[in-house]
């Protein structure tokens, strides 16, 4: 298990041994020539396509997001920064943001991240 809070890129070969299936077959599933394909994405090193993180999530019956958690964990950080970025342009430019649109960049940014960005 990772350590403090850190998710591995996926999870797919965990959810795959879960249900008893080979990497061939999982390959067929997906509509992959063979099971290499399926050992590159579960080794971290090849990024599957949108098209087939969502039939991981037909296969195994668990949200992409989950699947994936190490990978949506990484982008909701990046997000939540570049959040916080908005946030402080909003209060140099306030009349090229709606408060409806801050609100929402608070909202992705999380609390302490903004109150520490504004305070500065």
């Amino acid at each position: 298990m990772p350590l403090h809070g850190q998710r591995l890129p996926n999870y797919l070969r965990t959810h795959r041994k879960r249900a008893g299936l080979s990497q061939d077959e999982i390959a067929l599933l997906l509509g992959a020539r063979n099971g290499a394909h399926v050992c590159r994405y579960e080794r971290f090193s090849r990024q599957p396509t949108l098209a087939t993180a969502f039939a991981f999530e037909v296969i195994f019956r668990v949200p992409a997001r989950e699947l994936f958690a190490g990978v949506y964990r990484k982008a909701e950080r990046r997000v939540a920064a570049r959040a916080v970025s908005l946030v402080k342009r909003a209060a140099k430019e306030p009349s090229h943001f709606t408060p409806a649109k801050v609100d929402m960049l608070r909202s992705l940014a999380g609390t302490r991240a903004v109150r520490a960005a504004e305070s500065q």
